[in-house]
């Protein structure tokens, strides 16, 4: 018998959470200390995938950042996904969900899930990003309750590509946003959408040979909703938008300007009819980046 050949894979990981020195200098869970405020509470998953890529910690301290520009608006950063004081939920105008979907969400916990319920049962805002989306099957519907959609990846689509936004339907979450392009953004896509409600904000064709499931399929040729907004049966708002894969793109005024009034207007705060405004530099765009770890794994093999 031969002897077992061991080889060396190198895995991303998101073993390590640990905050970067730097990450620790931001802010955690501290509280409005003035109850006017509307509280926005930003739920940065733990680290993921390539650097520049899911930078969920330095995607929600930018946009922490642009929030306290907003008067009346108390922005709360949480890490690793979940705040360590779920008293940080309490109150909370919209909670925005940027982190792994699917068996890394990280209110999956049935106690966590049932938060999770309430909050969507109390009228709380969601804006929910990227890879959040992602769900399995038994979770869909609650997903379409809550947010407006779903993908699930037996059903949906993924890929990077560039997508130009040509047409920017009126509404308060498109205030000031006018046709667009991103590039190389990761995409979800063939999401599956709550019956009423739901607006499409921003649609564009996708490449039919990124169609990998039957259901997407037979839909070729269809420009797919990637942005939506969503009204809730107990007047609860949720918006959604599948890209913020790539770091670099909130370069982007157009897609700051779309997540900020997304957060606002789940937030059931006035819009400005310009948008809401936003500044960055690439020095800011280099801050905060999390620790992404390889680490080698080792297979046997006969």
């Amino acid at each position: 018998m031969r002897p077992f050949l061991f080889l060396s894979l190198l895995l991303t990981s998101a073993a390590q959470a640990e905050l970067t020195g730097e990450q620790q200098q931001v802010p955690l869970e501290s509280l409005p200390t003035d109850p006017s405020q509307a509280k926005i509470v930003l739920l940065a998953g733990s680290p993921s995938n390539k650097p520049g890529q899911h930078e969920y910690f330095a995607g929600c301290s930018l946009m922490a950042d642009w929030l306290k520009s907003v008067p009346g608006v108390a922005p709360v950063m949480v890490a690793d996904g979940w705040p360590k004081n779920e008293a940080v939920l309490e109150g909370a105008h919209s909670v925005v969900i940027y982190m792994d979907g699917g068996d890394k969400l990280a209110f999956l916990a049935p106690e966590r899930w049932a938060r999770m319920k309430a909050l969507a049962d109390a009228g709380t805002g969601f804006v929910i990003l990227h890879q959040a989306i992602d769900c399995h099957a038994d979770r869909a519907t609650d997903f379409q309750n809550w947010f407006g959609a779903a993908f699930q990846s037996d059903i949906g689509c993924r890929g990077h590509w560039d997508v130009k936004f040509n047409a920017v339907p009126t509404h308060a979450v498109n205030q000031g946003i006018v046709p667009f392009e991103l590039l190389k953004d990761g995409w979800l896509y063939n999401l599956h959408f709550a019956q009423t409600g739901v607006t499409s904000l921003l649609a564009c064709p996708m490449p039919d040979s990124s169609r990998k499931t039957e259901d997407a399929k037979s839909h070729a040729g269809r420009a797919e909703t990637v942005a939506w907004a969503y009204e809730r049966p107990n007047g609860g708002r949720s918006f959604g938008f599948t890209g913020c894969d790539l770091h670099s793109n909130w370069s982007e005024p157009n897609q700051r300007k779309l997540l900020l009034n997304g957060i606002l207007w789940t937030s059931k705060l006035e819009v400005p009819a310009g948008g809401a405004s936003s500044e960055t530099t690439p020095e800011d765009l280099a801050k905060n980046w999390d620790r992404k770890v390889f680490l080698k794994k080792t297979a046997a093999k006969k």
